[in-house]
């Protein structure tokens, strides 16, 4: 057959050739496409020098790449030479691949590969898999396989070692010497086990101590246990000791656990820990601490920030009493302490407390010179600050004897000195903190701020306006041209108006710069910006300027090139009333909730939360800049603050069980009573200084339990100015009175 493939192989050689020849050559008119006429198996390539293209067998096949292409058996020049060793070959068409021979693995962890990637095959280390020669066994590897022995404690079992645990019934038998044995007047302590290696060890019985030999059995390959050669006694502790001063109480006996007990002779006492001694398992008696020591409590207990009154005796009875230094108080405990026959100064818990004032206020614009010192005497001195100078007041406060700073009154007011003149600018208007400017006659103002301004610093901003001379001369007089922006002025504590001068037909552009501070919080600053254009004579814009702040600003004439500066300082703004969620109840205990303004800058400070029984007239004012004295109206039916809570103690949402029994910021929150009508109402206070705002809503209602409810009143009143009031009449019936409510909740701007 081989010879027949090799004849028709030449043919086809030859016939391939007669077609190479033709390749060069025109047929009809056209190039012969030898690309074309490769076998599938086959691939078209270049000559070497580009004179042409020739078909070649692809890797794996032989032929002449246009008649035939066939399979090549690379497995024919051996499985070791083409795979390398300990392997099989397998050839596949067009390829072959290698295998590993058994007890063997290849490098690259593949079932099969071409060794072309340096891959071969290693022998299988079978010792690392975990218990592959069974309990007890050793695994000890070989070339293409492994074997195994018994470790020390095992015996070969049906077998002989080595052995193979898959081919043999062999395995391997842990050594067991059965239980330790007994030993005369001992106990065993412990035991690692019954099999090879294990230990036993042994101990004398309670009142026997180890005299010779060895307490340890152990477990030998024979599978039998070494026995032990302990031999124990009795013990005997002999006579306890003797101990000063000392009178001894015992029954003779001195084996293990005999007793004998301690007891001081007249005039002295124990100063060691315990009375007594034991006889021992190691046969002594065990060591004590008992001392007798004549009665003698030596120097008394110090206590600190205080003097001992003492003749210095300090036998039984004997009394030291305690004097506080100056400066400090008797707080708590007694002021003596007793000699007692324990041969100690009874417990004493005495306190002398200093005297402190704690932290001295704090004033406004002034520094405090002081050594942090706030006991009895202590100073505290306080000098105007940088730019400030005392204005009136004493400035020196002492610590008292009552725990309080002397009151201070000093004031201190910024000193700017002479306000700064712009060139060719005189003094229009003035007073201690502000200085508006203008242009001399024959000048007019060309551009910048007309208005100096002393700020807490004690410093002056000055005015960056500039005048120019004017030009224009008609009969004489030199004509003054008016700024661009005149009569400034802030309004309802948030808008800015002003009047333009300008041709009317014109459109000026402005830029509103605005920068506030608050002297009472150092680290707010309220830096704002707009722009507008505008051919209006009269301007109006609201910057919804902060309450309780410091403001300057800015406006400036862009086309102009004018500004102008004016200072605002805003008040305190009536709180936004609380969204409240109204109810009405018939229990004691009603839970009720309200939600904060989404604004974290609102100017609450606390709420009030006032419950007001219905019985008799009442009248309640929510415009008063006090808390209501209720406590003459109290009693079981009279109307009260039941609780009041700070709002830094207040989330975006509270809830407030009324009635809980609890203390809020001083005020008691008492249960309701049954059978009685309430209203609660809800204040919110801002309070700065001594401005004072606040607004109320009614926030629930509370129906007593055993009254019939036939109509309500409520009075409602707002003080807006001068007391403009609604009214809202209606009657409330019970079964035994007829009760009339009113309220009058006001707002004050």
């Amino acid at each position: 057959m081989h010879l027949e493939m090799k004849r028709w192989g030449a043919a086809v050689v030859t016939a391939a050739c007669l077609l190479c020849a033709l390749s060069d050559f025109q047929v009809a008119g056209q190039i012969v496409d030898v690309c074309a006429t490769c076998h599938a198996n086959a691939t078209c390539e270049d000559k070497p020098g580009g004179s042409g293209k020739v078909c070649n067998c692809m890797y794996g096949f032989v032929g002449n790449g246009r008649i035939y292409c066939q399979d090549k058996d690379e497995c024919k020049i051996g499985a070791t030479k083409i795979c390398g060793l300990h392997t099989s070959c397998h050839n596949t068409y067009g390829s072959y691949y290698c295998t590993c021979q058994a007890g063997y693995s290849p490098s690259n962890s593949l079932v099969i590969f071409i060794p072309n990637d340096g891959t071969h095959c290693q022998d299988i280390d079978e010792c690392r898999i975990p218990g592959i020669c069974g309990e007890g066994g050793k695994c000890r590897n070989l070339q293409g396989g492994f074997n195994c022995h018994c470790q020390v404690g095992y015996k070969v079992h049906n077998g002989t070692e080595p052995f193979h645990p898959r081919h043999d019934q062999a395995f391997c038998k842990v050594i067991d010497c059965g239980d330790p044995p007994s030993v005369t007047d001992a106990v065993q302590l412990s035991g690692t086990g019954k099999h090879y290696g294990s230990v036993a060890r042994f101990g004398c019985e309670k009142g026997f101590l180890w005299k010779s030999g060895d307490n340890t059995s152990v477990c030998g390959v024979d599978g039998q246990w070494i026995v032990p050669s302990l031999v124990c006694e009795e013990v005997d502790c002999g006579v306890p000791p003797d101990l000063p001063h000392s009178v001894m109480l015992w029954d003779n006996r001195s084996s293990m656990g005999s007793e004998v007990v301690y007891q001081c002779s007249s005039g002295y006492h124990n100063v060691g820990e315990g009375n007594g001694s034991v006889c021992t398992a190691g046969g002594q008696w065990n060591k004590t601490t008992f001392l007798c020591q004549e009665v003698d409590c030596g120097e008394p207990p110090f206590r600190p920030h205080s003097k001992m009154i003492w003749d210095h005796v300090s036998r039984m009875n004997s009394v030291v009493y305690y004097l506080c230094d100056k400066g400090y108080f008797l707080s708590s405990g007694k002021d003596y302490t007793v000699c007692e026959n324990t041969g100690f100064w009874e417990e004493n818990d005495l306190h002398c407390e200093e005297i402190s004032c704690g932290q001295p206020q704090i004033l406004q614009y002034t520094n405090i010179l002081w050594d942090n010192t706030t006991g009895l005497g202590s100073m505290v001195e306080y000098v105007c600050m940088d730019g400030f100078y005392k204005d009136s007041g004493n400035s020196l406060s002492a610590c008292r004897k009552s725990g309080e700073w002397e009151k201070v009154t000093l004031k201190c007011k910024a000193k700017c000195g002479p306000a700064p003149y712009p060139v060719n600018s005189e003094v229009i208007w003035h007073n201690r903190s502000a200085v508006l400017h203008g242009c001399m006659k024959g000048h007019h103002s060309w551009k910048g701020s007309n208005m100096s301004v002393c700020d807490d610093t004690g410093k002056w901003q000055e005015a960056t306006l500039r005048c120019r001379v004017n030009t224009d001369v008609i009969c004489s007089d030199l004509l003054e041209i008016k700024p661009a922006i005149s009569e400034l002025a802030v309004f309802y504590d948030k808008c800015l108006r002003w009047k333009a001068e300008k041709y009317e037909e014109d459109t000026e552009n402005y830029r509103v710069v605005f920068s506030g501070f608050r002297t009472y919080q150092r680290n707010f600053h309220d830096k704002r910006k707009m722009a507008l254009g505008s051919d209006e004579d009269q301007l109006e814009v609201c910057l919804d300027l902060l309450p309780v702040t410091n403001y300057t600003i800015t406006v400036t004439a862009v086309s102009a090139r004018f500004t102008s500066t004016i200072s605002a300082n805003t008040s305190l703004q009536v709180p936004q009333a609380p969204e409240v969620f109204y109810r009405e109840f018939e229990t004691p205990f009603p839970n009720l909730w309200l939600r904060r303004s989404a604004s974290t800058l609102d100017p609450i400070s606390y709420y009030q939360v006032f419950v007001l029984p219905l019985e008799g007239t009442l009248v309640f004012d929510c415009a008063s800049p006090k808390n209501p004295d209720f406590l003459r109206q109290r009693g079981l039916h009279g109307q009260y603050i039941t609780a009041q809570v700070h709002l830094k103690n207040v989330g975006r949402e509270m809830n407030f069980s009324v009635g809980d029994a609890h203390y809020y910021e001083g005020y008691y929150n008492a249960p309701l009573l049954y059978g009685t009508d309430y209203y609660i109402i809800l204040r919110a206070v801002s309070q700065w200084r001594g401005a004072f705002k606040h607004s109320c809503v009614l926030w629930a209602k509370v129906r007593g339990t055993s009254y019939v409810m036939m109509m309500s009143a409520v009075f409602v009143s707002a003080a807006i100015g001068l007391l403009a009031t609604v009214v809202i009449v209606g009657y409330l019936y019970t079964t035994f009175t007829k009760t009339h409510c009113c309220f009058r909740c006001g707002q004050s701007n």
